[in-house]
């Protein structure tokens, strides 16, 4: 992943979630991840992407079935954002804290920055208004299938 801050490399995991991963695979290779805004930042949680409109409440318009696994949520782990049981899009987040074990058993993980954690926690600083949004624009420039 290329970020306007830097760049996260990631392994996806197709042992753990084939769906979700031929999912992002499929649409990074679209195109449809560049220039996405990082538009959710919670502290000590997680950084979130992948939506069109930057408002999260955006896709693409694709329902994928959840795939609960046993890659637990540890600092690096990215993640499928949903609205709900079996509502996986395009939105994903990756975590940047330890001991997110709630999110165990409710949403999909895909894969693990494997390089770029100092990328991650730069995003995770960048100031945030009361809505969890970037007060200034941090950008997924795009995404590099490898």
């Amino acid at each position: 992943m290329e970020t306007s801050e830097g760049n996260i490399k990631i392994e996806l995991r197709a042992d753990k979630a084939p769906k979700t991963v031929d999912n992002f695979i499929d649409l990074a290779r679209s195109g449809f991840y560049k220039d996405m805004l990082w538009h959710r930042i919670v502290k000590q949680f997680v950084i979130q992407s992948g939506d069109p409109t930057g408002t999260g409440t955006g896709g693409a318009g694709r329902q994928i079935d959840d795939e609960i696994s046993d890659l637990n949520f540890t600092a690096g782990i990215i993640g499928m954002a949903n609205s709900g049981p079996n509502t996986n899009d395009s939105q994903f987040f990756i975590t940047t804290a330890d001991a997110q074990e709630y999110l165990n058993g409710k949403y999909t993980s895909f894969g693990q920055v494997v390089e770029g954690m100092d990328t991650v926690e730069k995003i995770a600083a960048t100031p945030v208004d009361e809505n969890e949004k970037p007060i200034s624009s941090v950008y997924l420039k795009q995404v590099i299938i490898k």
